[in-house]
């Protein structure tokens, strides 16, 4: 319902009523037994212009950078205000959205895999201890004197 409706590939009325309908169909959905969980990755938009810079200067990352990227990064305001309509639409009790700070993307993922885990019940399993088994006698295995194409060590 964000770059739906930014970019236009949806009408109003078709974004308008995909937010109508989706508290429902989450409810439907969570009655079957699934456990739903939303998240919204936060971050703020100095953020955005650092990562699309870091991309555009460095040649290694520049092939994840895309023409909507750039058109989001244009767009921030009105992706802000798509955001907030789809909140103000599907955040409900019973399928709430969580934010993650990803201000730092490494412990934003750490933070939201650790949520996840906390909303899943489980019971703990029993592991038995692992011991490395001792390898088989050499016996008369011989390494072979045939010169192997190997790769250049480059790092």
């Amino acid at each position: 319902a964000g770059v739906e409706r930014v970019m236009g590939f949806a009408t109003e009325k078709q974004v308008e009523t995909f937010l109508q309908y989706t508290p429902f169909v989450e409810r439907a959905i969570i009655a079957s037994g699934i456990i739903l969980v939303k998240y919204w990755l936060e971050e703020t938009m100095a953020d955005q212009t650092e990562r699309f810079e870091e991309r555009i200067n460095d040649y290694r990352k520049i092939w994840k950078l895309s023409p909507m990227d750039l058109e989001s990064h244009r767009r921030w305001y009105d992706y802000s205000r798509a955001r907030d309509a789809m909140f103000a639409a599907t955040d409900t009790d019973e399928s709430p959205w969580y934010v993650v700070d990803s201000h730092d993307q490494r412990r934003g993922r750490l933070n939201c895999i650790a949520h996840l885990l906390s909303l899943i019940p489980y019971e703990e399993i029993q592991r038995t201890k692992v011991k490395l088994p001792k390898r088989q006698p050499k016996g008369d295995y011989v390494e072979p004197e045939h010169p192997f194409r190997r790769i250049p060590n480059r790092y």
